[in-house]
């Protein structure tokens, strides 16, 4: 009996302590997940949400550029893409393999896709290729049985209808590099194959253009497959930019300057400072630069001397020649230096101390005034003249014209060029400027550099009296960009008058150094001013055995320029033309400038009214 009541007690104190232990435990399990479900219950919820839940970024549609009529010189083409999955297929290489029988497939991209399949999970799509053609599209789908995990996906490119017609203008996208990514905290940088506008307007209006990122939300597995699609948010598409460019003589003047090895060229509204058409030849085909450039392509660019990568109507330097006179002109009948009667005789040569200095015409112009001179292009005239007005003085007027700084066109190549003042040099070099360097630099040469756009804009203000400047956009999403109004020129209107005078006879009398090369349709006539610029200065020996332009290498040759503008009545469009090496302005410059302001004036985009006469030899 009594071992009966000890068994009990036994029992009794072990369940006892078993239901202790089961209680502490209980109670520490009670615990663990009243903390997990109250007070960590809102972050657990999260994560798991995250493990259900994917949050996708979508790249917007890009914004288009258009010309003033709504031709399209920038759009968003469709881009089909071969896709390759790899946990679809057995055999990745031999898929790969397949696929390169019915479409080109270079060996890089087999590579290329077999390294990404290492490093990437097996789920995820692989590109690759790009850009695939219609037939190609229809190869891959009419054979996707025999093609086990790949796919035809489509996407957005960026294209250029008028390739290299519009390629410095326009400018082009590509690939976001590091620098980029440090500078722009968008998200939008990390997508894969996303791009960025890498030069012209592409560039400079990159925040605009590339519009604001959509979203989408993908039911994902415990892995990170993709189950469905749950929501799609598409963001909003980039704004549509539309240009003062006319396409049609976009495209005729990089036609017209293509003829030549390299030249580039500016045509714009004298009033308001549209720009109609600005071109560089050589161009390039930016669509290569959308569709992947081989290195071959990037070499041949790279290699040619007439770099077809520089827009060299803003960006290119050079020394203006006789196209500067009119500033150094200007600056003469403003300071009093001259007046309208004012005459100098040309020997062909003027001495300044033990210096001599040539005019181009070696037996020299005689007696010339101030409309002679501009007229025949006399560099004696000049040469006395800017030795009495000095350097600091021309400088003043070339800056009024535009010249030695940015125009502020929407171009992020443009240069400012140069115009040299005594503090200037003294600065640069630590040494004094010197009587003779003023002489050349009243005819162009010296330190003088400017951009074709800079000759052109000089012209606009010549004509108009106001301080003009370029613009190429007129309106960004819809709205219209309101140009400036431009304040008067700090000239004498006589002044401008004689000037304007000087360069209508340089076209439109006999003599003139532009004459052959004139507008003769009456209601189109042109004025402007020849430019020839030394690129190797000539020594005294060369000098004496008369050594020729055409006889020196193409890179050393004279730089041929022109400005002018049009119609000479009532002027209204400003041009310049620089044809590198071209040697003489009015044979190589000249003549394409009165083929475009031709045609300008035939397609009158500013909408002016010519007279009703008779077409005859001007």
């Amino acid at each position: 009996m009594k071992r009966d009541i000890d068994s009990g007690q036994v029992f009794t104190r072990r369940a006892f302590v078993i239901g202790a232990l089961q209680t502490g435990l209980l109670t520490v399990l009670g615990s663990r997940l009243a903390w997990l479900s109250v007070v960590q219950g809102s972050r657990y919820r999260v994560l798991a949400e995250k493990n259900r839940i994917n949050m996708r970024l979508l790249a917007p549609a890009r914004g288009e550029i258009l010309d003033r009529n709504g031709t399209p010189l920038a759009v968003n083409a469709q881009n089909f893409r071969a896709i390759l999955i790899p946990e679809q297929t057995d055999d990745l290489a031999a898929a790969l393999s397949r696929l390169q029988k019915l479409i080109p497939i270079t060996q890089r991209d087999i590579q290329r896709v077999m390294k990404q399949a290492q490093k990437s999970a097996s789920y995820a799509p692989l590109e690759v290729k790009e850009n695939l053609t219609w037939d190609e599209v229809s190869l891959i789908e009419v054979n996707l049985p025999d093609l086990p995990g790949i796919s035809v996906d489509e996407g957005q490119i960026r294209q250029y209808p008028l390739k290299d017609a519009t390629a410095h203008l326009v400018g082009y996208v590509g690939a976001v590099n590091k620098s980029e990514l440090d500078e722009d905290s968008d998200q939008l940088l990390s997508l894969p194959n996303f791009a960025v506008g890498k030069s012209g307007l592409e560039k400079t209006y990159e925040d605009q253009l590339r519009g604001t990122a959509g979203a989408a939300q993908d039911e994902v597995n415990v892995v990170g497959r993709v189950v469905r699609e749950l929501k799609r948010d598409t963001g909003v598409p980039g704004k549509a930019l539309q240009l003062t460019i006319d396409a049609q003589l976009q495209k005729y003047m990089q036609d017209r300057l293509g003829q030549e090895k390299s030249a580039s060229g500016v045509v714009m509204d004298a009033l308001t400072g549209a720009v109609y058409a600005l071109s560089s030849s050589p161009g390039f085909d930016p669509n290569n630069f959308t569709r992947g450039l081989t290195p071959e392509m990037w070499e041949a660019m790279s290699d040619d001397p007439a770099l077809p990568m520089n827009n060299k109507a803003v960006g290119g330097l050079y020394p203006p020649g006789s196209c500067f006179k009119m500033v150094t002109a200007a600056a003469g009948l403003e300071t009093g230096v001259i007046t309208e009667n004012t005459t100098q005789f040309c020997p062909g040569y003027f001495q300044l101390g033990n210096a001599t200095f040539h005019c181009w015409k070696h037996e020299g112009h005689g007696t010339v005034g101030i409309l002679d001179a501009i007229t025949r292009s006399c560099d004696v005239f000049f040469y006395k003249m800017a030795v009495d007005i000095g350097v600091d003085r021309i400088a003043k007027y070339a800056n009024l014209f535009g010249y030695g700084q940015k125009t502020g066109i929407e171009l992020p190549e443009e240069k400012s060029g140069l115009i040299p003042t005594a503090a200037w040099k003294k600065n640069y070099t630590g040494e004094s400027w010197q009587p003779g360097e003023t002489v050349v630099t009243a005819i162009g040469q010296g330190y003088n550099q400017v951009t074709p756009l800079q000759l052109a804009v000089m012209s606009a203000r010549l004509v108009s009296g106001r301080m003009v400047s370029p613009r190429l956009v007129s309106s960004v999403g819809g709205v219209a960009v309101i140009p400036d109004k431009w304040p008067a020129l700090a000239v004498r209107p006589r002044t401008l008058a004689v000037i304007r005078e000087g360069m209508n006879r340089v076209c439109n009398t006999q003599g003139g150094t532009a004459f052959a090369a004139r507008i003769t349709d009456a209601r189109f006539l042109m004025g402007g001013k020849t430019g020839s610029a030394q690129v190797k200065h000539m020594t005294r020996a060369e000098r004496a055995a008369h050594q020729k332009n055409e006889e020196l290498p193409w890179n050393l040759r004279d730089q041929a320029l022109f400005t002018s503008f049009a119609p000479v009545y009532n002027p209204r469009y400003a041009c310049a033309v620089v044809v590198e090496h071209g040697m003489h302005g009015g044979s190589a410059a000249a003549p394409i400038a009165r083929d475009i302001l031709f045609m300008t004036q035939q397609r009158n985009p500013a909408g002016i009214e010519f007279p009703d006469v008779t077409t005859k030899e001007g």
